[in-house]
């Protein structure tokens, strides 16, 4: 009997150190996307199973600003900006230390514009994608210039004035930070052109604009030999 309990008291505590690690995983993956608490209204993330919803932020008119300490998506994950239909703009900025690592799905609601500013740097995995109906900008910036009514700094950490409701006019680089590159390593399916052919790689709708900005970005140029297709009916030629 003493050796029955004594095994049943270790399966016990590997259960236990088991759902330790468990927690403690999944708890790593949820902080991956940090608010750093420096607005009015701050950025709010709530994990659901793989997703992470972000809410709340603070509106000027039409855009929406978000702050965060870290921002990166693990493979699997899926980072979900939950904003009303009415914004124009979402900008978010990475105020802490470290690159954003994107491996994941970024996507937005309606038609909105998403900006994501980190000095520190912005790598897209092979498996990073894009789900937004307006433009994307992912920049290695200080900070977003509104013509002449004021800045959104990742360096200063400004709060953003009530008066920042024009569209973002420039790109602000007063500081250049030499490990602060983009580098775009996506090869994730993302639908297919007006020809009918698959895309890979990061996308967005026809009309709109994918800007990758910063003082060194490298870009994985996916290419495959003429008269060479695959299963997946990837392009060939």
């Amino acid at each position: 009997m003493s050796g029955i309990t004594q095994d049943w008291r270790c399966w016990c505590s590997s259960l236990v150190v088991g759902s330790v690690l468990i927690a403690s995983l999944q708890e790593h993956v949820f902080a991956q996307i940090t608010p750093d608490g420096t607005l009015p209204n701050n950025s709010i993330v709530t994990p659901d199973g793989n997703t992470l919803n972000i809410t709340g932020g603070t509106q000027a008119g039409s855009n929406l600003f978000h702050s965060f300490s870290e921002f990166s998506v693990p493979t699997g994950g899926t980072a979900s900006f939950n904003n009303a239909l009415d914004i124009q703009n979402i900008i978010s900025r990475v105020t802490g230390g470290s690159a954003s690592n994107i491996d994941g799905l970024i996507r937005a609601n309606g038609a909105a514009n998403l900006f994501l500013i980190n000095p520190n740097g912005i790598i897209f995995g092979q498996n990073a994608s894009l789900n937004i109906g307006g433009s994307f900008v992912g920049t290695t910036a200080n900070a977003l210039q509104f013509g002449n009514r004021g800045f959104f700094s990742a360096t200063e950490k400004n709060i953003p004035s009530p008066l920042l409701t024009v569209n973002p006019s420039a790109l602000l680089f007063n500081q250049i930070n030499q490990n602060g590159g983009i580098q775009n390593n996506s090869v994730a399916p993302a639908g297919k052109d007006p020809a009918g052919f698959n895309e890979l790689g990061l996308r967005v709708p026809d009309g709109k604009s994918l800007l990758l900005v910063g003082g060194n970005v490298s870009i994985y140029i996916w290419t495959r030999k003429c008269g060479e297709c695959d299963s997946t009916g990837t392009r060939c030629c």
